[in-house]
């Protein structure tokens, strides 16, 4: 289903940029291979998800998820996976599919976090989106709308409404942020370590 195809694009992606978003510098090959994947994954999955019966377009996919979820786009660098902790309690809570549970948080915990190190926003979106801006600044904040615009294109939701749960209440946001710290029993994350204040921010940031 297409719905299903979007879904796992979006997870290929972000097991790979969940990765490629770290505190560790100088990690040339791996970033060089994070970001060759990112653009394939890219290009065909504008392609599958229009045709799943495309044999190549699927079969670029189905490799490259191989390659990002066993880890090569990440080693020798510390994960993040905040974004993937985030979606989780969506899932949990609203029964939504985790691709898309991704797709709704990602733009929104980027732009939290961006700060601790734009420049790594800014390589992201020259190597894998072509992105040249005047500054580090406006290349980074252009990185992230170009990803959150290519998630729409594949019909991947980016918010809470297009995710199919409605805006929701303070109550509930902060809730969701509780349940992902296991109640003030961790945080997420290394890019930027993200606690319950944070994780609340980036939900109420997605409740739109």
């Amino acid at each position: 289903p297409k719905y299903q195809v979007m879904c796992g694009i979006v997870d290929i992606m972000m097991h790979t940029l969940d990765r490629y978003f770290t505190p560790t510098d100088g990690n040339e090959f791996t970033d060089e291979v994070a970001e060759a994947l990112l653009r394939v994954v890219i290009k065909n999955g504008s392609i599958a998800v229009n045709d799943p019966h495309n044999y190549h377009a699927m079969s670029e996919l189905m490799w490259c998820g191989s390659i990002s979820h066993n880890g090569l786009t990440g080693l020798g660098a510390v994960p993040d996976f905040a974004t993937h902790q985030l979606g989780h309690e969506l899932s949990a809570k609203f029964d939504v599919a985790h691709g898309a549970s991704l797709s709704t948080v990602w733009g929104s915990w980027a732009k939290y976090c961006y700060s601790v190190k734009p420049e790594r926003f800014a390589r992201f979106g020259q190597k894998v989106w072509g992105i040249e801006k005047d500054t580090v600044e406006e290349t980074a904040l252009a990185a992230i709308e170009k990803t959150v615009s290519y998630f729409a294109s594949i019909g991947a939701p980016t918010c809470f409404t297009e995710l199919g749960i409605g805006i929701q209440d303070d109550e509930t946001l902060k809730e969701l942020a509780e349940r992902c710290m296991y109640y003030g029993q961790r945080t997420v994350g290394q890019f930027k370590v993200i606690d319950q204040e944070a994780a609340y921010e980036i939900y109420k940031m997605a409740n739109r």
